[in-house]
């Protein structure tokens, strides 16, 4: 009997790791990716011998990759170095202080000494009880499906007495009184598209997952990992095929048999994954007649709260930056927040000033630029395309003013060292990448969009459909993404994932 044949609908970090774990229980998959190589938002971009990350730059909770090369009898290390970061991030106030941590707690009290150190305190009874919450959303949760409302029922006296009704910034805000820190200890939430104000707080827990595991760096790039996975998924028998655009989701009877390529060309399968963004995919890849109420176009058109979007500005320089007080992970917040966000998320209008996430990775690898050189790319988050914003009009001045800040600010006479940038805005997440509204990170997550409430990794409406990446359970950043295969993979094969063979398991790399 041959082995089951699996299509995986894009090479985001969700369809190589689904890819990749079904291809090591022996299916045939098919990988169908429209760009010309694999990573999605993830996709590295290079020029004139600087190599920029295009998304995700922050890996933490690294067992999860161990374990997908593990589970083929190969050992990550031998595919891709992982170097730690220390600190972890430094987070600078609109006047340039900074606050920064890492792994270690004694030196975390250390920083807040230098701003209230009333708040160590609370810092410590927040560590406490974001354990409890890591447990249950990450440790207990975050691989399990929720494809019926019962599980959400058996979940809610945990969520409850956990406090996920509060906010992240309301939860944190019970422990933290010095403003800055309280900023310090919510900012995570926008790294998966979410508001500090009103994302669950479940979403403290990563503070904690970045303590229990560290904060990770691949050498080469996180395209080094995209790499990896995708020469792993080859050596497994699997086929990645670029540049080729899946147009339709083929269904009969209820059931998914298959994809319709853009060139016309009908390939059959047993079963479709889909990393495509799951907004995108149901609105514009499955007949309506095949979709009911949960995944019609009213739900994703008008009840679905979408994260924001993003402008990144990849810039490479012909000189170092090494007086200067950045780190690897930069957080650069403006003197508003709460405001800024509100603009961001209610207001949907572009803030006159921003907030950015600042990226250097040559201070950790300097095989990211030509010797003597530096790369570094700039995140600033915008609102989704659902704004009434011209982009066509924006984007230069919206750039030129990032650019202006940076280098009066941080990297003296920046422009005129710039000799190689590349610049992305919402139409780049729209057209390019699939997403609905341009989105950066899919579905906010917020406490009704989360767990059942959120896509579900099987699809209701049609048998041997599945869905892995951002916008699906248990949702965005890494560890989310990656978690969402392990359960794809049970769903598909009926039985647990794959146990991780013996003394290959994640102790490989504790967090001091």
């Amino acid at each position: 009997m041959n082995n089951p044949r699996s299509i995986v609908i894009g090479s985001g970090f969700g369809g190589l790791a689904v890819a990749a774990r079904l291809a090591a229980r022996g299916h045939r998959v098919d990988v169908f990716e429209k760009m010309d190589g694999p990573g999605g938002r993830a996709y590295t971009f290079e020029r004139d011998g600087f190599r920029f990350d295009g998304g995700p730059t922050v890996i933490t909770a690294p067992f999860l990759f161990d374990e997908i090369f593990a589970l083929a009898g190969r050992r990550r290390e031998d595919y891709v170095e992982f170097l730690p970061v220390d600190p972890f991030y430094r987070i600078f106030d609109h006047q340039g202080r900074y606050f920064e941590y890492n792994g270690d707690v004694d030196f975390v009290f250390s920083q807040i000494d230098r701003w209230n150190p009333a708040d160590k305190d609370g810092y410590r009874r927040f560590l406490s009880t974001t354990r409890a919450i890591f447990q249950k959303g990450f440790v207990e949760l975050a691989d399990k499906p929720f494809l019926h409302f019962g599980d959400m029922l058996r979940v809610a006296p945990d969520l409850i007495r956990l406090q996920s009704y509060r906010s992240v910034y309301g939860y944190v805000s019970r422990f933290i009184q010095d403003d800055f820190l309280r900023r310090c200890f919510t900012f995570h939430p926008l790294l998966i598209g979410g508001n500090p104000f009103n994302a669950s707080s479940i979403y403290a827990m990563i503070h904690y997952l970045e303590r229990e595991w560290g904060v990770w760096y691949a050498r080469g790039g996180t395209g080094a990992l995209v790499q990896a996975l995708a020469r792993l998924i080859e050596e497994l028998g699997g086929r990645i095929h670029y540049r080729t655009e899946v147009d339709e989701i083929l269904v009969e009877n209820r059931q998914a048999v298959g994809v319709r390529l853009k060139d016309g060309t009908v390939i059959p399968a047993d079963h479709v994954i889909s990393n495509a963004d799951v907004p995108f995919t149901y609105m514009n890849m499955i007949a309506p007649r095949h979709r009911g109420l949960r995944n019609s176009n009213f739900r994703y058109q008008h009840l679905t709260r979408y994260s924001m979007s993003l402008v990144v500005i990849y810039f490479g320089v012909n000189r170092q930056y090494r007086d200067t007080p950045l780190a690897h992970h930069n957080i650069i917040l403006s003197r508003r927040y709460k405001g800024l966000l509100r603009d961001l998320f209610r207001a949907k209008t572009l803030p006159p000033d921003f907030s950015l996430y600042l990226h250097m990775p040559t201070l950790t690898d300097p095989s990211m630029a030509p010797p003597g050189h530096e790369s570094f790319y700039v995140l600033a988050p915008v609102p989704h395309l659902g704004a009434d914003i011209d982009w066509t009009q924006t984007a230069r001045p919206f750039r030129d003013a990032v650019m202006q800040f940076l280098e009066d600010n941080y990297l003296p006479d920046l422009q005129r060292h710039i000799v190689t940038e590349h610049m992305i805005d919402p139409r780049h997440f729209q057209n390019r990448l699939n997403t609905y509204l341009g989105t950066g990170f899919s579905i906010q997550p917020v406490l009704t969009q989360s767990a059942w409430f959120r896509p579900h990794n099987r699809s209701e409406d049609i048998d041997n459909l599945y869905f892995v990446g951002a916008g699906t359970h248990p949702g965005a950043g890494l560890p989310g993404v990656v978690s969402s295969a392990k359960i794809v993979e049970s769903l598909i094969t009926g039985d647990p994932p794959l146990p991780v063979p013996e003394g290959l398991h994640h102790d490989l790399h504790p967090a001091s």
